[in-house]
C-alpha cells in the first residue's frame, strides 16, 4: 500500500509531525519506522527523523496486513455506495449484523468485505469497520479497506468529528421542533438493555422534526457521542420510543424492529484531504 501527500506548510516539519498532523497513529507510525513500512521524500527512501521541507511530497509504503483467518468470507452482497482505494461505503440492509459474534459468525458485513477483497485480489484482506450499525439499524456504514485507512481515521472517530445522521421514526408529537438529549448511558451487567445513569457515559443526540403523521413523527438525528443503542435510549427516556423498538418500548404492532436508518455519513478523507459526504432520503415509514 503506498500513498503520497505534497507538504504545504512554510516551515520544515518532522515526519512523524506532518503525519499525525493527518491523523496517523502513534502505533501505526511505530509499526512502519521498525520495519512495516518505508518513507520517502521526493522518491528517495529516508530516515522517519528526517525534516520535509515546504512542497515536497512524502510517501509512505506500509506491508499488507495479513489476512485474519478467524473472521470466515461470505458471498453475501455488499450494497456499496462508494469505493476508492482506501474505504468502501456501503449501503447495510436492516438484519444484517455488522461484525461476528457468539451468534453470528457468517454474512455479517465484516465477513461480506473479507470475501469482497479477495474476490479484487486486493494485497489487503483485512478490511476494518470504521462505523457499525446495530443489527436491524439500517444505512450507510463505513469500512476502511486497510490498516494505514484505519488508523488515519482514527483520530476522527475518537474526537466525534465524523458527521453521523439518521432518520429516525418515533412513537408521538413534539412540541419543539429541536431538541438536544444529555443524558449519560450505563451498561448493566447481564443486560442486553442500556440505562440512562448518573455513573454512564457521557451521551449527546441532537435531533429535528423533519415531518408527522398520525401517531408518529421522523426525526433527524445527529449524534455527537457514540454510545450503544445511543439514540434508542435517548429517545425513550424522553417518551418517544422509536416504532418497532421492542427492547425499549416501541410500538411493534406493525414492525418488529426499530424503524431507523443511517442517513447522512461525512469525514474527511485524509488521503486527499477533501470532504466526503454521502446520504440517502428516507421520507416515508418503510414497511417491515
Amino acid at each position: 500500500m503506498e500513498n503520497t501527500w505534497q507538504y504545504q506548510g512554510s516551515e520544515p516539519i518532522k515526519i512523524k509531525k506532518f503525519l499525525q498532523s493527518l491523523g496517523m497513529g502513534h502505533r501505526l507510525f511505530n509499526d512502519l519506522k521498525n520495519g512495516q513500512g518505508e518513507f520517502l521524500v521526493d522518491h528517495r527512501k529516508v530516515r522517519p527523523t528526517t525534516k520535509i521541507l515546504p512542497n515536497q511530497p512524502l510517501t509512505i509504503i506500509a506491508q499488507p496486513e495479513t489476512r485474519d483467518l478467524s473472521v470466515k468470507e461470505s458471498d453475501e452482497p455488499l450494497n456499496i455506495v462508494y469505493e476508492d482505494d482506501n474505504w468502501l461505503v456501503i449501503n447495510k440492509p436492516a438484519g444484517v449484523t455488522s461484525i461476528p459474534g457468539p451468534s453470528v459468525d457468517n454474512e455479517t458485513v465484516l465477513n461480506r468485505a473479507v470475501h469482497y477483497l479477495i474476490e479484487k485480489n486486493s494485497a489487503d484482506q483485512r478490511p476494518h469497520l470504521i462505523t457499525r450499525l446495530d443489527r436491524y439499524t439500517g444505512g450507510l456504514l463505513l469500512i476502511a479497506k486497510h490498516h494505514v485507512a484505519s488508523s488515519m481515521i482514527s483520530q476522527q472517530v475518537q474526537q466525534h468529528q465524523m458527521l453521523k445522521e439518521y432518520t429516525a421514526f418515533v412513537s408521538g408529537t413534539f412540541a419543539e421542533k429541536h431538541g438536544v438529549i444529555n443524558k449519560p448511558i450505563a451498561r448493566r451487567e447481564g443486560q442486553a438493555q442500556r440505562v440512562i445513569a448518573d455513573d454512564g457515559q457521557r451521551a449527546v443526540t441532537e435531533y429535528w422534526v423533519e415531518g408527522e403523521q398520525a401517531g408518529w413523527t421522523r426525526l433527524r438525528v445527529q449524534l455527537h457521542t457514540g454510545r450503544t443503542h445511543q439514540i434508542r435510549v435517548h429517545l425513550a427516556s424522553i417518551g418517544h420510543p422509536l416504532i418497532g423498538d421492542h427492547l425499549y418500548g416501541g410500538d411493534t404492532s406493525d414492525r418488529e424492529h426499530q424503524a431507523l436508518w443511517a442517513t447522512k455519513l461525512s469525514f474527511k478523507d485524509p488521503f486527499t484531504l477533501k470532504q466526503l459526504t454521502f446520504s440517502r432520503e428516507i421520507n416515508e415509514l418503510p414497511e417491515k
